[in-house]
């Protein structure tokens, strides 16, 4: 039996560092790990669709990314004088860890895909910090799976088909991919060819209207429970993974509710930082909110002072310090920073892992001091 747990991933450095001479290949085999913030360089710009592209890069400094499939990193272009960051998904393979790329569709009124598409071309260079993210098949021993996605929300679900197209994982996966037109499929033509070559990959898509396409054979509408039915009978035993707009992931869970699917078995990625405001409830203040604290960065020597109802980023930003950060609502797992020293308290919404909390990590967005704090920057 063959899982994305078993084949160990990434399980690269080892063998790059095998293979490497240091004295002749420099800094080829270094890691760019979760948290860590690089310079990036463009090597390649592909368009995909009329409004979608590709951006590959590379570390400036040669480091390879270790990630696992479906994680993101969080880009930091400077746009009219002002650093803004965003997060994007890696559609690329971890198994590929020295060129990795982010496919970005293009907004209406989108500060960061506009520009990406406008600006960013081969050799221009931007920072990035990550990976991050715990949507990934990593440590989920499952061999049968179904990819849901729509529109952009392709990108995780297709750096996990091609992680386990390129280490012959002995997977079951089916992926029905949602859009508008034939022409907006992404990654249309490389998923054909993957699945001629991969005899337990199949891939279905459903579209709203077949547009200029002549003979288009694939379901034509929306994805309901009869045609998942149809199209995947045995849709009820496998692990699913969905990502796309948040309507689109509202209707396929409400389908599977239907179904009485068991959401055990279900993982969605989703950046609705709306929805997630309005569920956090309230809280009176505590006598911890009226306390001051103080707090040193270790690294830039700053030292401020805060109070214990103010989250440590917002108030690290107001005292001048730089620290990579995008939702500010505990998902994303940009501003993961070591804690040295104190206590805070940490309500986050599955930024982090449990893992890298044991190891003293924590999400400064959603962090209040509860004592004098020594912090990692």
């Amino acid at each position: 039996m063959t899982t994305y747990e078993t084949l160990a991933l990434p399980a690269h450095t080892s063998a790059i560092q095998r293979f490497t001479d240091p004295q002749t290949w420099g800094a080829f085999g270094a890691q760019w790990n979760s948290g860590e913030q690089k310079t990036l360089q463009c090597c390649a710009v592909r368009q995909e669709t009329h409004d979608v592209k590709t951006f590959i890069f590379r570390c400036a400094d040669f480091s390879a990314l270790s990630f696992e499939p479906g994680q993101f990193i969080t880009i930091s272009p400077v746009i009219g004088g002002q650093v803004i960051a965003r997060c994007y998904t890696l559609s690329s393979s971890p198994t590929r860890p020295f060129a990795f790329s982010i496919t970005v569709k293009r907004v209406p009124g989108g500060t960061v895909s506009n520009w990406l598409h406008d600006n960013l071309k081969p050799g221009d260079q931007l920072g990035a910090s990550g990976p991050s993210g715990s949507f990934t098949p990593v440590d989920r021993p499952a061999t049968r799976l179904l990819y849901l996605s729509a529109g952009s929300g392709v990108t995780p679900l297709m750096s996990m088909t091609r992680a386990a197209a390129d280490m012959a994982g002995n997977l079951d996966i089916v992926f029905v991919h949602s859009a508008r037109t034939p022409a907006d499929i992404i990654f249309h033509d490389e998923l054909n060819r993957m699945q001629a070559g991969m005899t337990k990959l199949r891939v279905i898509n459903v579209c709203e209207g077949s547009g200029d396409t002549v003979d288009w054979q694939q379901p034509i509408g929306r994805l309901d429970l009869a045609l998942l039915r149809q199209q995947v009978p045995d849709f009820m035993d496998r692990e699913i993974f969905t990502c796309g707009p948040q309507g689109y992931m509202e209707a396929i869970k409400s389908l599977l509710r239907e179904a009485a699917f068991d959401f055990g078995h279900y993982h969605q990625e989703s950046f609705d930082i709306a929805a997630l405001r309005e569920e956090t409830p309230s809280e009176p203040p505590s006598s911890v909110d009226q306390q001051v604290f103080t707090v040193s960065l270790s690294r830039s020597g700053k030292t401020f002072t805060m109070s214990g109802s103010q989250t440590v980023l917002a108030a690290a930003k107001k005292a001048g310090a730089i620290v990579p950060s995008s939702c500010s609502q505990g998902v994303c797992g940009t501003c993961k920073t070591a804690l040295l020293k104190g206590t805070v308290d940490m309500n986050h919404n599955g930024g982090i892992r449990q893992r890298e909390i044991d190891k003293g990590l924590r999400l400064l967005c959603c962090s209040k001091p509860t004592s004098d704090l020594v912090i990692d920057l």
